[in-house]
């Protein structure tokens, strides 16, 4: 014997169904549920491969600013190594000259003027 359906019209689906989960138990769902088992999956692959680039993209970011401070280190380290050499250039140049560094640094000499000579200008 052939199982008979009958045609029940079903209720129009609103917001709030939605919502409720009342949509789950609809018969639309039961004869396609392979279709919707499927979405689900694909929205759950989506999902995941989303988290794992935005995990990828904090990394690369971290590495950024990582590369940034290397490159300034590198650069200062540099420059004090120029100075450096410079340093130990001019020290053997200064050897051959036979001069030396001073001792006491030099005095400023501050001159007054008259004041006639204020008035003379």
């Amino acid at each position: 014997m052939a199982k008979k359906t009958t045609y029940r019209p079903q209720r129009k689906l609103t917001f709030i169904d939605i919502i409720k989960g009342n949509f789950l138990n609809r018969d639309e769902l039961k004869t396609h549920y392979k279709f919707f088992s499927l979405l689900f999956v694909l929205m759950m692959i989506l999902i995941y491969s989303n988290h794992l680039v935005s995990q990828k993209i904090k990394i690369v970011n971290a590495l950024k600013e990582q590369t940034e401070e290397y490159k300034s280190r590198n650069a200062y380290a540099q420059s004090k190594l120029i100075k450096v050499k410079m340093e130990s250039e001019l020290g053997k140049q200064v050897a051959k000259d036979s001069l030396m560094t001073l001792e006491s640094h030099p005095q400023k000499l501050l001159i007054k003027l008259d004041s006639t000579d204020a008035k003379a200008k």
